[in-house]
């Protein structure tokens, strides 16, 4: 290109931004309307199960949209620095830009953010994804970059995770990415198990999938955290600084969902066995027992039907029948054998 005019990668401007992750907007609005639709019908309930029925309903809530939040975003591992650094290829002109770099599950997000943003006669403001989740070539996607002519900062920081590059940073975090966006999954089918458990009269197994429901959380973060602990350091120089990264805002925030599910599980399991007919209350379901129903040692503890045996049974009243009654049996007598006695 400068032997054909001596111009330098024009990247034809910024794109214009959402001001947040689509699929977060998409996430976060269902569960907003669906805590809206919740509330709406809140007045139709009495007395104190109103404020045990909201609580249950924001708790589960928040819950649910945590899991399928922080599975779409890009902030498990995050970094920003403020630095002056070159913009573009065979250019000496210099900028002062924070850039920042957000690691997620399926890729990397990179922005670009001039201070002022109005510098060398052009708007910077960048905001780049690079993705290798399934179906998606994370090497074309960063030759597509090189073709556009992306600011030098942002594709000095896209290099770093190639798989040709000597830092290794793709293989180990497309695998983390995957393993934990499985695991992930697999705690958002727990939370749904939850709550159609709750809602039954299966309590105790409500508590154990809610439990479960902590425990792949806590899974996923240990997954995600292999990436940073089996990868050697690879310092990111920007101009005269170094970009470090840091479990981000989504990390924290799986952290914290996934250890009150597991304190919630536990109560919810301690509860059924201290205080039954209390838990029964506070979901709203009858505390009376199956009468019919018992645990039979004999059976290996298993549920099995208790039958009332013959001696047990109280023994037959013998009603006394009316005059005419008695009258009728003695005229028919002759007939056919009474049954009168009976």
């Amino acid at each position: 290109m400068p032997a054909l005019g001596h111009t330098f990668p024009f990247y034809a401007g910024p794109k214009p931004n959402f001001p947040m992750n689509t699929a977060l907007a998409v996430i976060i609005t269902v569960f907003l309307m669906a805590l809206v639709t919740f509330i709406i019908i809140l007045p139709g309930i009495r007395g104190k199960m109103r404020l045990f029925w909201l609580l249950r309903v924001v708790t589960s809530l928040f819950i649910g949209s945590v899991i399928l939040a922080v599975n779409f975003s890009s902030e498990w591992s995050v970094g920003q620095v403020s630095t002056n650094t070159s913009y573009k290829a065979f250019s000496s002109e210099w900028i002062s830009a924070d850039i920042g770099l957000q690691v997620g599950l399926r890729g990397v997000n990179i922005t670009l953010t001039g201070t002022p943003v109005q510098q060398l006669n052009e708007t910077i403001n960048y905001n780049e994804e690079f993705t290798w989740r399934l179906g998606e070539n994370y090497a074309k996607e960063f030759t597509n970059a090189l073709a556009k002519g992306l600011p030098n900062p942002v594709l000095y920081l896209a290099e770093k995770f190639t798989p040709s590059s000597p830092c290794g940073l793709h293989r180990q975090y497309r695998l983390a990415g995957h393993y934990t966006s499985a695991t992930l999954w697999v705690a958002f089918l727990c939370w749904l198990l939850t709550n159609v458990m709750l809602s039954m009269s299966v309590l105790v197994y409500g508590g154990h999938m809610l439990l479960a429901t902590g425990i792949f959380q806590l899974l996923a973060l240990v997954f995600f955290s292999m990436a940073t602990t089996l990868i050697p350091s690879c310092p990111l120089h920007l101009g005269p600084v170094t970009l470090n990264t840091y479990h981000g805002p989504a990390f924290w925030i799986t952290l914290a969902t996934g250890l009150l599910c597991v304190l919630l599980g536990l109560a919810v399991t301690v509860a059924h066995r201290m205080q039954p007919h209390r838990l029964k209350a506070f979901f709203n379901q009858s505390a009376e027992e199956e009468p019919m129903l018992e645990w039979s040692p004999e059976e290996g503890e298993l549920l099995s039907p208790r039958y009332r045996l013959m001696a047990e049974s109280p023994k037959t009243q013998h009603v006394p029948l009316s005059e005419a009654s008695s009258e009728t049996c003695y005229a028919e007598e002759h007939l056919k054998d009474p049954d009168c006695t009976l």
